[in-house]
């Protein structure tokens, strides 16, 4: 019987990969955590650990890929990139995976850079460059965040699967069944799918989070604060259903 483990395993990418992944996932957060101090403040230190909590729970549900040497599972880096932002989200990401690792040995602790670049640096960013753009195009309503919510988590979760095609090129151990084109095509087909299912939980929660309390929502106070035409004190999303 086939352990089904979430993450990458230990022995799946070889050891020099790993270290220079490892070394890579290191220098980002601690770039994280030099700029996530600047955006930490009364009302963004609690939800981070709400996020990260959240993220935590979402992700026990993974599903087996190639017998359970690689699984997929909901990542949550778009929904901690729309509530906490890209810096303290991915921090947010990253400690959860930490987590899973050293003590439920979800993943390979020697592989946990990997994953710490796949699902909290690439998934996350790719999450917020999508959030950022999307955000300035679309109307400011709750269909307008929803849809931010729901490309961003789709693209994000396909993203990062594709970290690990890069990584199994690089220095893949284990066969794997089938060629890099196969390898790539299974693994964004299964997280296309887990993607859809991720964006609606993300555009869900989101939205709700904006109807009662938009300034816990970093993506709308970011935009509010680029947005000169918007009066002060105005919020994005009205909490009455979205009309405006």
């Amino acid at each position: 019987m086939t352990t089904v483990a979430m993450h990458i395993s230990n022995g799946i990418i070889n050891g020099p990969v790993a270290a220079v992944f490892a070394a890579f996932a290191l220098a980002v957060l601690t770039l994280c955590v030099l700029r996530g101090r600047r955006d930490l403040d009364d009302r963004l230190a609690p939800m981070a650990g709400l996020v990260a909590a959240f993220i935590f729970a979402v992700q026990m549900l993974n599903f087996p890929i190639f017998t359970g040497a690689v699984s997929g599972h909901l990542l949550g880096g778009a929904l901690a990139a729309m509530l906490v932002g890209p810096w303290v989200g991915a921090l947010c990401v990253a400690v959860v995976l930490i987590v899973q690792a050293l003590v439920f040995g979800d993943g390979g602790v020697a592989m946990l850079g990997l994953n710490i670049t796949n699902m909290a640096i690439v998934g996350t960013a790719a999450a917020y460059l999508l959030i950022a753009l999307l955000l300035r195009t679309l109307p400011r309503t709750p269909t307008g965040l929803a849809v931010t919510a729901f490309v961003a988590s789709v693209a994000s979760v396909v993203v990062a699967s594709q970290g690990f095609v890069l990584e199994y090129w690089l220095g893949g151990t284990t066969d794997l069944g089938s060629g890099l084109g196969g390898l790539a095509a299974t693994m964004g087909g299964a997280h296309l799918l887990i993607g859809i299912g991720e964006g609606l939980i993300t555009a869900t929660t989101v939205v709700t989070v904006a109807r009662v309390r938009p300034d816990l929502v970093y993506a709308l106070r970011g935009l509010r604060r680029a947005d000169p035409s918007m009066p002060a004190g105005a919020e994005p999303v009205p909490s009455n259903g979205g009309t405006r």
